[in-house]
């Protein structure tokens, strides 16, 4: 992952905010930051957005390559950034490189998301109801699909059946994934992949 806000822009994405935001609100933009979610492509609203995270930092810069892994794991688990690998859940993006895990859960909010294509909406996340499920909406008819970024890949790896499951059993070979794939599989390891969505600010009331 790697996408600056005047790439956000440039791909067409900028929003006309007086179609969609009411005259009380605004939009308060800042460093762009990716939400790792978990939905139908085609679903515009759902239940279940406390299992999606929210990484604050662009994750793929901060990464480690599979080359690297060694010394990470030399180094007690921490990556050169400071973040600490986790070997019962791990991260990786579309290059191949092993990232940070993204803030859980994510917090509510309303974040004006895009897939840096054509759709830019409002998606607003609940605050957990009694039972601790959160509800979320995106605006205006916008699908999961519509603001997915298609270009970046995340998935957590998970041992399966107390098996071991490392980034040393994912091939070199298997990347770069291309845009829309699902991440490869690796052998001892549960994979759940994510949509990584491209958060370029909040709306916020005036």
């Amino acid at each position: 992952m790697a996408y600056t806000r005047r790439g956000v822009l440039a791909g067409g994405a900028a929003l006309a905010f007086a179609g969609m935001a009411r005259a009380e609100e605004r939009m308060v933009s800042g460093p762009v930051q990716y939400i790792a979610a978990l939905a139908g492509k085609d679903d515009t609203s759902g239940t279940g957005a406390e299992h999606w995270g929210l990484w604050e930092l662009d994750p793929g810069p901060r990464g480690v390559w599979m080359r690297d892994y060694p010394a990470m794991v030399g180094n007690n688990n921490v990556a050169p950034d400071g973040w600490v690998f986790d070997p019962a859940g791990w991260w990786v993006e579309e290059y191949g490189r092993i990232m940070e895990p993204p803030r859980f859960p994510l917090p509510a909010d309303r974040y004006v998301v895009t897939g840096g294509r054509d759709v830019t909406s409002v998606l607003t996340i609940d605050p957990p109801d009694a039972s601790g499920a959160r509800h979320w909406s995106l605006a205006d008819g916008a699908t999961v699909y519509d603001v997915t970024h298609l270009r970046c890949r995340a998935a957590l790896y998970t041992p399966r059946d107390g098996q071991t499951c490392s980034p040393r059993a994912l091939s070199p070979d298997a990347f770069p994934v291309r845009p829309g794939d699902v991440m490869p599989a690796a052998s001892g390891c549960a994979k759940q992949d994510y949509q990584v969505l491209i958060v370029i600010g909040r709306l916020v009331d005036s």
